[in-house]
């Protein structure tokens, strides 16, 4: 019994400039899958890339921000999620 996994077609609309970009791309099929997996690997959890938390979410985040903050690496510059809680326990 053959047990491949089917296979799922999925159009969408792109402008003049998007079509010309990926005129040159060869397996444009491929590129579009894996930018698309790309992305969604870097979307935020919370707001699954909509970039607007619901109300209760807000909260949640509004209850997580007392112990934790948002800071900028010094070395690399990137912005991350820093657990105040971990400071307050080596301090007390």
């Amino acid at each position: 019994m053959n047990h491949r996994k089917k296979e799922e077609v999925i159009t969408f609309k792109v402008d003049q400039a998007l079509s010309s970009a990926l005129h040159g791309i060869e397996n444009r099929s491929a590129f579009i899958r894996q930018a698309v997996l790309t992305a969604l690997e870097a979307t935020c959890p919370l707001c699954m890339g909509t970039g607007i938390l619901t109300k209760k979410q807000l909260d949640h985040w509004t209850a997580f921000e007392q112990t934790h903050a948002v800071e900028e690496c010094p070395d690399c510059h990137a912005v991350h999620l820093v657990c105040g809680l971990h400071d307050q326990g080596e301090k007390g």
